[in-house]
């Protein structure tokens, strides 16, 4: 599996996926960094398919207007460490195992639950 992490993502979690053997990367290191536009983002996330990892809600609106990203990882936790969100993360990526060939997927973990919305529809 392939990771992009949005601008608010700790390189601690970049650094921590990819000692686990993913390939991850920072908005930071591609485009034009920090200053990539959101829209960007998406169309490198396809176009390379990453699954977008991101705490911001634009990319959750995005995903069900424009279809992208494609595969994305909503987080809203409000102020979590990054000890407490690896294991969290952990436990989306083996579940993403199962659905990872499903085109369009979108995962939303907040306080209460985890949900999961998939949608096997092209655009």
């Amino acid at each position: 599996m392939r990771f992009l992490c949005d601008v608010h993502i700790s390189y601690k979690i970049v650094n921590y996926l990819s000692a686990c053997g993913f390939e991850t990367i920072h908005v930071n290191t591609i485009l034009n960094k920090w200053h990539t536009l959101d829209k960007d983002i998406c169309s490198y996330a396809d176009n390379n398919d990453f699954i977008v990892i991101t705490k911001d809600s634009d990319f959750r609106d995005s995903f069900f207007v424009k279809k992208s990203p494609k595969k994305l990882i909503k987080i809203s936790l409000g102020n979590i460490s990054n000890s407490e969100l690896i294991p969290i993360l952990l436990q989306v990526i083996k579940d993403i195992e199962k659905i990872k060939k499903i085109p369009y997927f979108l995962i939303e973990i907040d306080k209460r639950i985890t949900t999961y919305i998939t949608n096997q529809v092209n655009s």
